[in-house]
């Protein structure tokens, strides 16, 4: 059975529950779910080639990433969320695509993951329902995310009541605009519409300056990469051998810690 929506609940000062804020991290390998253990995240979206908007991570990245969150001491590390994403690009997706995107979302959970991350839309920009319901079947129950697929949609409140129809566990949304941020009215409208049925995570560029004004929204997480670029060393170049190697993305400690700060936590 999926689990429930909503963030963690505590008891307030006034004897009212009151919801946790949940933060996840999009990371690419082990040493970034070891970050998100570190600073008390409750999810990490695992994914590679976070540069192109993130793919489907490797089997072993994903065996090493689920070994990582099962170090935390007292089984307090993060949920590892996989995303399924076969290509860069768009997400209108042929055969081929939604039946690799299948066995991979079959492949993520039997290797462990606790949920996975899909988005597909159909030729008009609407939400797939006929391939989001297979991927969702696919996962058997396990927590379903709907990624920013959302804010390619024109209207991303009706989007979102689909996926709550669907039955999906959560969207992670920036409101449909580049930066969360600058969606911030449209997050508001889309909490609202979630009607406690259907958590609203925000993401995209997140930081420690967005990430108060964005959780005042009443949203139920937020998601952000805490990543910085690392420049590549070594070799010279030779012509075409050298074409497409430069630098490369790690998630960072000290930025997850300051958007930690910024929130309070």
């Amino acid at each position: 059975m999926a689990e429930p929506p909503g963030g963690a609940d505590a008891l307030g000062q006034n004897g009212r529950m009151t919801r946790t804020l949940a933060l996840e991290i999009a990371v690419q390998d082990p040493a970034g779910v070891r970050i998100a253990a570190d600073i008390g995240a409750a999810r990490v979206e695992l994914a590679s080639a976070l540069a192109l908007g993130g793919l489907t991570p490797s089997p072993a990245t994903l065996e090493l990433a689920i070994e990582a969150a099962a170090e935390a001491a007292d089984g307090t590390g993060p949920e590892v969320h996989v995303l399924i994403r076969p290509r860069a690009g768009g997400f209108h997706y042929d055969a081929d695509e939604l039946a690799v995107s299948e066995r991979d979302v079959r492949r993520a959970i039997d290797a462990g993951a606790a949920g996975v991350v899909i988005g597909a839309l159909d030729a008009d920009g609407r939400l797939d329902v006929v391939a989001m319901a297979r991927l969702r079947d696919a996962a058997g129950g396990a927590s379903v995310t709907l990624h920013r697929a959302i804010d390619m949609t024109a209207d991303p409140v009706a989007t979102l009541r689909t996926a709550r129809e669907l039955g999906l566990r959560r969207v992670l949304t920036s409101g449909g605009a580049s930066a969360a941020i600058d969606g911030i009215d449209t997050l508001r409208a889309l909490v609202a519409a979630a009607e406690g049925q259907i958590d609203v995570m925000a993401g995209s560029s997140v930081d420690a300056a967005s990430a108060p004004a964005l959780a005042a929204t009443g949203v139920d997480a937020i998601h952000f990469s805490a990543k910085r670029a690392v420049a590549a060393t070594g070799g010279v170049r030779m012509g075409s051998a050298s074409d497409g190697v430069g630098g490369y993305e790690v998630t960072d400690r000290d930025i997850a810690l300051a958007i930690c700060a910024a929130l309070g936590r």
